[in-house]
């Protein structure tokens, strides 16, 4: 029996879970890694930051990756602990990026930074995909 009572229960506790990777994972998706997976295979060319020398390019396809692929698999708890670690780091790259501007410019990637590293911290809980695949073992 839980002290705290039903509103409490672990049931609630996955639940919760799985609307903030819904949340997060999709809002992502959709916002940010749609339009970038959409600009990478048209005609403009690239222009974007380049925080590791790395290029414009390739820091665009790596942000295209971590807020396309990496934020659908967040969504469905799939492998969800390593497709956080690419999404986490871009919203690290995104923050100090506009530590400068005002606060407005870095609340986004910083509400995302802090939503990923909780479910990093947390996991996905049990209504995931990976919960599901770990007990057909």
């Amino acid at each position: 029996m839980n002290p705290d009572g039903p509103l409490f229960s672990e049931k609630n506790r996955d639940l919760g879970l799985l609307i903030l990777r819904l949340g997060l994972g999709l809002f992502m998706f959709y916002g940010h890694g749609l339009g970038k997976v959409i600009r990478l295979f048209g005609d403009d060319p690239i222009q974007f930051a380049d925080p590791f020398g790395l290029g414009p390019t390739a820091s665009f396809v790596l942000a295209a990756f971590a807020e396309s692929l990496c934020a659908i698999l967040v969504a469905l708890g799939l492998m969800t602990r390593w497709a956080l670690i690419p999404l986490i780091i871009t919203m690290t790259v995104a923050y100090t990026r506009h530590m400068g501007d005002d606060f407005g410019q870095m609340e986004k990637a910083l509400f995302y930074l802090i939503g990923f590293v909780a479910l990093f911290l947390t996991g996905p809980g049990r209504y995931s995909l990976d919960y599901w695949r770990s007990t057909k073992r």
